[in-house]
């Protein structure tokens, strides 16, 4: 009887994965985790600067946190694969609620910061892994725009009311953050132990790293695999930047240092990228992914307009669509990879490696902005520099893509 409850329930999601019970779930857990991670990286930099930090150790919490995903990428994707990824979730978001007590407690936020990574290069694979179980491939794109929807107003809210908390009290926005956590766990324990799709047959860390170089070889000989993994990459190392980019910039640009400032403004990008999301799953179909990547080469060029911005309402103009050009081109992509997974090495392996090769661009985009930090470069070159990055990185692939290369 259990097996024949999870089947039907199976069908039933992959008939309406929206209004079903265990994609509500999803969609909640996944939430209540992306707000606490947005306001408890705002926490951490006010207790920085409450601290007396330099300020290059700000980005420097970037790094922290996404060094777990490129450390743990060979592990992770195994582990999503060979349990029900609701029960992987739990797990991951107990591991962020440790992370977040600690700081809490008064351990050293850039590790406090890089245990809650730890927590979250785990439920990356899960969250997005799931998805290719429970949606059909004619729904997969329409349920990423709901799940980056519902990232994104996370994204907007955890950096709003983690920014209010943290300019006030911060034991109160730690102790939301840790609050939010906790029930994101409960919510996991609501989503249907589906069965894993690829177990492994050995959780020894050699054997695992062989299988980790296997499956980024087969996703790499794959010409839709390829142009996902590079290009989405591009941008989440954008994303995580600019993000930094904004607490130096708005002191600068605006004559505004309270801390609540740059968390709104990465509010508003949050909710270009929901609308971006919400035309992508509209009008892009996964046979049609190329066209995003034109609106994904004006990332860099809008990048460096929003530089040179002194009026707020300009910059939150340009950061609106700086949100939803990202939210266009990135949601086919993410769509793109899982099916490629999905057909071939697993969503959860797949996902792994999407991590890899994404938090491998963060680590280098947010360490090229530390070394302009710490050279003393005006932060708009800085923001100039980096949004000519994004432009000619994303061109490239772009025509690479064109001409059919071995590239993409």
């Amino acid at each position: 009887m259990k097996i024949l409850f999870q089947v039907v329930l199976r069908m039933n999601t992959t008939h309406h994965p929206i209004k079903s019970r265990p994609m509500i779930s999803l969609l909640s857990a996944q939430f209540l985790s992306a707000l606490a991670d947005n306001a408890l990286l705002f926490a951490a930099i006010a207790l920085l600067q409450a601290q007396l930090a330099p300020n290059w150790q700000i980005p420097l919490l970037q790094e922290f946190f996404v060094l777990a995903y490129i450390v743990l990428a060979p592990f992770v994707g195994p582990f999503a694969d060979s349990y029900p990824k609701g029960r992987v979730m739990l797990i991951a978001n107990a591991i962020k609620l440790v992370g977040a007590s600690a700081m809490l407690l008064g351990l050293n936020p850039l590790v406090s910061y890089g245990l809650v990574g730890l927590g979250a290069a785990a439920y990356s694979p899960a969250k997005y892994g799931i998805l290719s179980e429970m949606v059909s491939r004619e729904q997969l794109v329409k349920a990423n725009a709901f799940m980056e929807g519902s990232t994104i107003v996370a994204i907007l809210l955890g950096a709003v009311v983690g920014g209010f908390l943290a300019s006030k009290h911060l034991s109160i926005a730690l102790i939301a953050v840790c609050g939010c956590y906790f029930v994101a766990a409960l919510m996991n324990l609501l989503i249907p132990k589906l069965p894993a799709i690829k177990p492994v047959a050995t959780f020894a860390p050699i054997a695992l790293v062989q299988h980790f170089k296997q499956v980024l070889t087969l996703l790499i000989v794959q010409r839709d695999a390829r142009l996902a993994l590079f290009g989405g990459s591009v941008f989440w190392g954008a994303g995580a930047t600019l993000r930094l980019l904004l607490v130096a910039w708005v002191p600068i640009a605006l004559h505004n240092s309270d801390i609540s400032m740059p968390a709104n403004l990465s509010g508003v990008v949050a909710i270009g990228i929901a609308i971006g999301a919400a035309m992508a799953a509209k009008f892009v179909r996964l046979k049609d992914v190329a066209r995003v990547l034109p609106v994904g080469i004006s990332i860099g060029a809008l990048i460096i307009l929003f530089a040179h911005s002194t009026h707020l309402y300009v910059a939150i103009g340009l950061l609106i669509f700086i949100g939803a050009a990202g939210g266009f081109y990135v949601v086919p992509l993410n769509a793109l990879l899982q099916q490629c997974g999905h057909a071939t090495v697993g969503a959860g392996n797949a996902v792994a490696v999407q991590n890899f090769f994404e938090n491998c661009s963060m680590l280098i985009l947010v360490g090229f902005y530390v070394l302009m930090e710490r050279n003393g470069l005006p932060v708009v070159r800085a923001a100039t520099i980096f949004g000519c990055v994004i432009f000619v990185s994303i061109g490239l692939i772009a025509r690479a893509r064109m001409q059919k290369t071995s590239f993409t």
